[in-house]
Formats: structure tokens, sequence, C-alpha cells
């Protein structure tokens, strides 16, 4: 029984996969209680879509993957910024439609060439084929990101709830603004190798969803979706072995399983006080 429980452990594949999951759950857990209470998971989404054509960019010019998707992201989030303060549009059209428009983008110049990169590895990362190169990529990354967040985390939350306010208290709003954006694409960029595209953006909504449900109190909430992002990696990474599956959906699925069971508890809890509620005012009456 023991050995089977431990046999996942035996692979160096598996242990890659377990450290990647560990180094991309703190700064994808901490930029996602910004983006939940900030209302930016679109902006998360956006920017996780946009980033292939730079993929795709790098790869022909020969330079780095990471370069391109970092400065495909940059682009996706300053240019929505701007069709958004320049234009009728609200700002999760602009998003919509640039993201969109990079996507196919992308999509259209990975057809026109010649790869041996999969486009599901793009798409869905292949979490059980990092290099040394990925781990230390997610990791420098993933070290600086929360590093910054970790420190700038009152004023980041400040800008987050009232930006007027933050800049009446001499708070340099333009570099949070962008700042958060950089960190954003940054963390994708991280992500990319191990969950890919379009599942970054689940690890990047789920963790401070689920805490912002658990608490009101934001320090708690940061260390509540960090260890929701570390517990549900490790349950998806290690199950994935054992039911054959892409180890990154796994993670997912957990998560996605955590938050309906807290959003469920917190409705149960919630109908209960009120049932107790007008228990104490109907015998109040009573008497």
């Amino acid at each position: 029984m023991i050995d089977t429980l431990l046999f996942p452990f035996q692979f160096a594949f598996m242990n890659k996969a377990f450290v990647i999951m560990a180094l991309l759950a703190v700064p994808t857990s901490l930029l996602s209680c910004y983006l939940v209470l900030k209302g930016w998971s679109l902006m998360g989404d956006a920017i996780s879509h946009a980033v292939l054509p730079g993929v795709v960019l790098a790869y022909i010019m020969g330079i780095p993957l990471i370069i391109g998707a970092f400065a495909a992201g940059m682009f996706c989030a300053v240019s929505t910024g701007f069709l958004a303060g320049n234009s009728r549009i609200k700002q999760d059209t602009a998003m919509g439609v640039v993201f969109s428009g990079m996507f196919g983008i992308g999509l259209v110049l990975y057809a026109k060439i010649s790869t041996a990169v999969h486009l599901d590895h793009i798409l869905f990362g292949n979490m059980l084929g990092v290099s040394a190169t990925d781990l230390w990529t997610a990791g420098l990354i993933a070290g600086f990101v929360a590093l910054v967040l970790i420190a700038k985390r009152r004023d980041f939350l400040l800008h987050a709830f009232d930006p007027v306010q933050a800049q009446a208290v001499g708070l340099r709003i333009n570099w949070l603004h962008y700042g958060l954006l950089a960190m954003i694409s940054m963390t994708i960029v991280a992500t990319l190798s191990a969950v890919g595209i379009i599942l970054s953006i689940g690890l990047l909504i789920a963790p401070g969803a689920i805490a912002f449900l658990l608490t009101k109190r934001f320090e708690v909430m940061l260390l509540i979706a960090v260890l929701v992002s570390l517990a549900s990696g490790f349950v998806g990474v290690y199950a994935s072995f054992f039911i054959d599956s892409a180890p990154a959906p796994a993670v997912i699925l957990v998560m996605m399983a955590v938050f309906v069971a807290v959003f469920v508890r917190n409705n149960i809890r919630a109908r209960a006080a009120d049932i107790a509620q007008k228990n104490i005012y109907a015998s109040g009456g009573d008497t």
C-alpha cells in the first residue's frame, strides 16, 4: 500500500512536475487576490491568450520564447488601456477585441511555420516534460513577483480599492498599474511550459476567488490563496499519475472542485443563519 502511494515520486518527471507546480503556486495565487479584488480577471485571460503571437514570432526570430511572450503580453495590456481611454468602448470590450485578435494572429502565424513544438504544448503546457531551464525560469520569475507583491502589498491593495486615494497619499499609481500588468505578463510567461496559455488563467483566478469566499481580511486572503494553490497543485499532479491524465487540467479541476465546495458551504451557512434569524424574530413576536 505504501509503495503504491509513493510510486509517483520514483520518477524524475513527476518530481519536476511537483517542483514547478509549487514554484508557480505562490506568484499566481498572490496575483489572483489582486485580480479578484480589482476586477481584472478578464485582463489575466486577455494577456494569457495574447502571448501566442509573441511566442511564435520569437521562435521565428530565434530569440528566447519568454521574451516574445512578455512583449506580446505587455502590448496587449497597454493597447487595451489605450483603446479604453481614447474611445467610447469599455475596457472589457477592448480586452475582448485585443486578445481575440492577437490570439487569432498567433494561430495564423503558427500554421505558417514548421516547428517541432506541438500547439497543444503551447496551449495546455507540458508539465511532465519541463526542463531544468524551465524550472530556473519559473523559479526566478516566481521569486521576483512574490517578493514585489509581498513588499508592496499595501500599496497595491490601496490602488486596487481606491486609485484616487492612492494618488492623494503620494503613491505613483501609474507605476503600480503598469507594474501589476508587467507582473501578470511575467507570471504567465513562467506558467507557459507547465500549464500553457489556456489553463494559466485558472491559476490566476481560482485561488483568489476561493480565498475571497473564505475571509474578509486581505492578509489572511493572501495566505489562504497560497495554501489552496499549493494543496490543489499537489493533489492535481499526484492524482493525474493514477488517472492517466495531463497534470495541468487535473490541477484546474481540483481548484474548481474546491471553489464549488466553498461556494456551497457558504450558501448553506447563509441559509442556516437566515433561518436562525427568522426563528429569533418569530419567538420574539410570540412573547
